[in-house]
């Protein structure tokens, strides 16, 4: 069981993963959006607390059905992330998040009724979760390279054909409550919004893959941008 909080120095984020999750692709914002962006991190790099959580556990993965079973909880998977899985000799379970601190922050920004950072600050959010849940891939390969092993590709519910109700029965796996501070709501929605969860498969004969969107159906996921 690892937890860490990290800075958004670590999170060590190029301007050009801002500009992309703000949908410029080929071409640069202009000054005025630069400069908005650079106020913007001025004002909330001293209050970032991203954090990231993850432990082992054995599970019994069907790929036939798309189940994972841990304990006396069974997971539908589905079966392409079932079948990314496969040889499998443990699983880790993750959360990743900007954090309660940034969530205050966009209310704060709400408030103050600026869309435009409303908008930067929303694109932002995906942006330090993701690099979360990066240095968290980091720190579990750190943590298993002692036996040997490797790890597949994170997938989460609502992706890949895993639904996203299924985070209820992902959190009530953690040996912890409201691990990172992430909470669910009825609905299966994590507060703070700007959170990940999900597996990892670790073992001596797993591998991760480049990132293939042939594997998802998802049309709104960040990577296909």
């Amino acid at each position: 069981m690892v937890e860490q909080e990290l800075t958004y120095q670590k999170l060590q984020i190029p301007s050009s993963d801002i500009y992309e999750a703000m949908g410029y692709k080929d071409s640069m914002p202009d000054g005025m959006v630069i400069e908005e962006i650079n106020t913007l991190l001025d004002r909330i790099t001293p209050l970032l607390r991203p954090r990231f959580f993850f432990f082992l556990t054995d599970g019994l993965l069907d790929t036939e059905k798309a189940t994972l079973t841990v304990k006396d909880t069974v997971l539908s998977i589905g079966k392409t992330i079932a079948r990314q899985l496969r040889d499998s000799e443990a699983f880790a379970f993750f959360t990743a998040t900007a954090g309660v601190e940034f969530e205050e922050f966009q209310h704060l920004l709400q408030q103050e009724d600026d869309m435009v950072k409303v908008y930067i600050a929303d694109s932002l959010g995906s942006i330090i979760a993701e690099k979360t849940a990066d240095c968290m891939e980091e720190e579990l390969a750190a943590f298993i390279e002692k036996r040997g092993w490797k790890h597949t590709n994170r997938y989460s519910p609502g992706y890949c054909g895993w639904h996203v109700s299924e985070q209820q029965k992902l959190f009530s796996l953690f040996p912890v409550a409201s691990p990172c501070g992430i909470q669910l709501t009825d609905s299966s929605l994590m507060i703070p919004i700007k959170s990940v969860s999900g597996i990892i498969g670790v073992g001596s004969h797993v591998r991760k893959l480049e990132y293939t969107c042939g594997l998802c159906t998802y049309e709104n996921c960040f990577r296909r941008r």
